[in-house]
């Protein structure tokens, strides 16, 4: 009888541990996916900002019309602060002219990790229009 209530405890310990590591993984998804709809939504927010200084005129403070002032290190004419809990946002490829064609990207990175990676994603700000990129 002893060897039998063993091996009740052996398997007990076995389905115990396989649910925790279940759960562990579910949890981890989780908050990678979690952390990516965040980096999404604060990158949406940053190219309705962008859409904004495209359109005001240069005398207040916009670009006139041009995404050309948007460089690598000008971040801080959309917001106050580019980092904040979600990640990490900086304008990857500077803005380039004025016309339906004009661009800029900003990039943002998260606090997480996939594989050792960051979360991470771009978004391409046209004057109309953006378009968000996953990069993992």
């Amino acid at each position: 009888m002893g060897q039998q209530q063993f091996m009740l405890i052996v398997l007990g310990v076995i389905v115990v541990s396989v649910a925790v590591a279940i759960g562990i993984s579910m949890f981890s998804d989780s908050s990678v996916s979690t952390n990516r709809d965040a980096v999404i939504s604060d990158l949406v927010n940053l190219a309705g900002r962008a859409q904004q200084f495209y359109h005001r005129p240069a005398s207040m403070g916009g670009g006139g019309y041009s995404f050309d002032l948007l460089t690598a290190g000008s971040i801080s004419l959309l917001t106050a602060n580019a980092t904040n809990a979600n990640g990490s946002y900086f304008i990857e490829t500077p803005g380039s002219g004025s016309g339906p064609n004009a661009v800029v990207v900003i990039k943002g990175v998260g606090t997480e990790t996939i594989a050792g990676l960051p979360v991470a994603a771009h978004v391409f700000v046209y004057p109309d229009r953006d378009s968000v990129a996953m990069l993992n």
